[in-house]
């Protein structure tokens, strides 16, 4: 299945324009023609079948023929708040890998220890939005604005919220503590770890402290390795 997305399309659209770069790829590239019939999700739950009626490679129209609602492949939401790696490669390996396993929301936070400061959002929505559509998912991923690690733990939390950290103390494991079919926020820190004033800060916000094994692990891979951990604790 090749799957398109359009985020303003609905359950009372009757038609879809594509823009002239999908429609050259639908038309020369995928050499789809009039009556054929394209896959296209809103990124909200929904798959739509819709009928090409004019294949033009500059202007390509598809009458919506009809739609079904997909339900999300998972039973908990899950919020992955992470400090923006030194190299960007890793932090968009993350996003691929994570919206691919299942993923809900994600938040770039920055942290005294961070190396990297500025975070190309719209560059990090098109790896997201292409993870989506190439794992076959129906929900994209949201995808938060930068926010620094103070503001981020000051807000209201109503679920679990949990920090996985390297510095030594009481720490649970993800299995061992997770609520199922519930809603999850996990801190990811920084190359360099949280700082202790950091950790500290947390602890005081009712912040759980969670290890993910015995190894240093880099942070996209402490970070894919707590949505892994949580996609196993929910399977049946």
């Amino acid at each position: 299945m090749q799957l398109f997305y359009n985020k303003d399309i609905s359950k009372e659209t009757t038609q879809i324009t594509f823009d002239k770069v999908e429609s050259r790829h639908i038309v020369k590239v995928l050499r789809k023609k009039e009556q054929d019939i394209l896959t296209i999700t809103n990124g909200k739950g929904i798959l739509f079948n819709a009928e090409i009626t004019i294949a033009s490679d500059k202007k390509c129209i598809a009458r919506i023929v009809d739609f079904e609602e997909k339900l999300k492949p998972w039973n908990y939401y899950l919020h992955i708040a992470i400090a923006p790696t030194k190299n960007n490669d890793r932090l968009e390996w993350f996003l691929e890998k994570a919206t691919e396993i299942g993923i809900d929301e994600i938040t770039p936070i920055i942290c005294q220890n961070s190396e990297r400061r500025t975070v190309k959002k719209e560059r990090l929505k098109k790896v997201v939005l292409s993870a989506m559509k190439q794992s076959l998912k129906f929900q994209l991923p949201k995808l938060n604005d930068k926010i620094k690690f103070s503001d981020f733990i000051n807000q209201e939390i109503d679920h679990q919220f949990l920090i996985a950290h390297c510095e030594e103390g009481k720490k649970d494991t993800l299995k061992s503590i997770v609520i199922k079919d519930t809603k999850i926020t996990i801190l990811i820190g920084p190359e360099g770890d949280f700082s202790p004033q950091e950790i500290s800060k947390a602890l005081s916000k009712k912040i759980t402290p969670i290890t993910l094994g015995s190894s240093r692990l880099r942070t996209e891979t402490a970070a894919l390795v707590a949505v892994q951990n949580i996609a196993f604790s929910h399977q049946v």
